[in-house]
């Protein structure tokens, strides 16, 4: 493992010097461990100052921008449709979960309705993306504290959401498929995609699940290594403004699918009098790492109840709404056979054409697998937006590590980590 250790003289160390340093550490009784990034359980891109007592951890510093990729000045440099490819890349675990949270924001700017083929759609998308990320979180949680079975069982039923969204936008990975006002292209094959959802739903995430159960719940080592550790009250979630997993584990019963609904979590999502999709908030009260690990498994069943209410009845129509018929490239037949849709399509795709958002500024927001993932946009009536600023789960979260690790030995720095599911591209974007 990578590190500097060396006795706590705050003007010798190998590490910039920082205040706390000066202020804190007695030379002779405290030790200066630099973990990360080049540590597995960091990702390479995250890096921890502990300063420790033995292998007590007295206090932590977190440094943040081994990841850093500008993506909100990119922004301001791309056209409402261009950025969703950037989007996707700050919570890459779950992809397409970005798109949408994006375009949310983008639609309430420009004062698109949703078709209700799209909304179902999209809502569809969001809880697969909720389930990928939980896959990845708590099997690499498990892998983190030795249990390299319990990562592969989550792991192997990540690559049949892939194939959902390969089927879909052509992409497994990013698959950069929403559009404003809709999504790239509609369903190939609307009888072949609701297989695919019903043969992972009903046959894979089960027995997966079933078997990381099996595996953990009940295994004294993972139990033990996660009871207890990285306690986070209610209060503490509250005052640090946490969300998602991490906040509803200390009890903080806060969702936006019920707080703020969107798509097809609000009623009347159709226009037509349609009930919102019926599930339940887990949430627990202990604020540990095992109640993050048990929240996350109940959100993946209850993400896929909330699927199978749609999957059977999505209606037909258009997918994609254009109040004035301009937003969207038209299919490229269309384009071959029609000068009007050949006109449509060089005013959307030439550099200095487009069509200009109205001036304003907004700020919407999703419930990401990790917490609330809003954008603030401001637009001056040009085609790209003027200034984006991002809220990620991830940053606002992470705040809390050091608390959550001080007092704990070195040993419990990675089931706290791996509890927290920090997505570093959030962090440094």
């Amino acid at each position: 493992m990578p590190y500097t250790l060396q006795p706590a003289d705050a003007y010798d160390i190998d590490i910039e010097t920082v205040e706390y340093l000066d202020r804190k550490v007695t030379a002779g009784d405290r030790w200066i461990l630099n973990f990360g990034p080049q540590h597995p359980a960091t990702h390479t891109t995250l890096r921890v100052i502990l300063e420790l007592d033995g292998e007590r951890v007295v206090q932590a510093t977190p440094h943040i921008g081994y990841l850093h990729s500008g993506f909100e000045k990119l922004a301001e440099h791309q056209d409402y449709n261009q950025f969703v490819c950037t989007a996707s890349r700050m919570d890459y675990i779950a992809p397409i979960v970005n798109d949408i949270a994006w375009h949310h924001s983008v639609e309430k700017l420009f004062d698109v309705t949703l078709t209700p083929r799209c909304t179902v759609l999209r809502t569809i998308l969001s809880e697969l993306g909720r389930i990928q990320s939980h896959l990845m979180c708590v099997g690499a949680a498990a892998l983190d504290l030795g249990a390299f079975t319990g990562f592969l069982y989550g792991f192997n039923e990540r690559e049949f959401i892939y194939d959902i969204m390969d089927f879909l936008s052509g992409q497994r990975f990013h698959p950069d498929y929403t559009r404003v006002g809709g999504v790239m292209r509609d369903i190939p094959d609307e009888e072949i995609f609701k297989k695919m959802v019903h043969n992972f739903l009903d046959e894979r995430l089960p027995k997966a699940m079933k078997d990381m159960e099996t595996l953990l719940n009940r295994n004294r080592i993972f139990v033990d290594r996660v009871q207890g550790i990285g306690v986070v009250s209610e209060q503490e979630a509250t005052a640090w403004s946490l969300t998602g997993p991490l906040a509803r584990a200390s009890g903080v019963r806060r969702d936006l699918r019920k707080d703020s609904p969107y798509l097809c979590f609000a009623d009347d999502w159709d226009g037509q009098g349609a009930e919102a999709v019926k599930f339940d908030i887990p949430v627990a009260t202990d604020g540990d790492c095992l109640c993050r690990y048990l929240v996350r498994l109940e959100e993946m069943r209850q993400s896929s109840l909330i699927i199978k209410q749609l999957i059977d009845d999505i209606p037909s129509g258009p997918i994609n709404s254009s109040p004035d018929g301009k937003m969207h490239i038209p299919e490229k037949g269309d384009v071959y056979g029609s000068i009007e849709a050949t006109i449509q399509h060089f005013e959307l795709i030439m550099t200095n054409r487009g069509w200009n958002a109205p001036v304003g500024e907004v700020y919407s927001a999703i419930e990401s697998p990790n917490g609330e993932y809003g954008f603030f946009i401001v637009a001056n009536g040009g085609k790209d937006p003027w200034r984006v600023s991002v809220r990620p789960p991830s940053f606002i979260n992470f705040q809390a590590f050091a608390k959550m690790l001080e007092g704990h030995q070195l040993a419990d720095f990675v089931a706290v980590l791996g509890s927290v599911n920090v997505i570093a591209a959030e962090l440094d974007r």
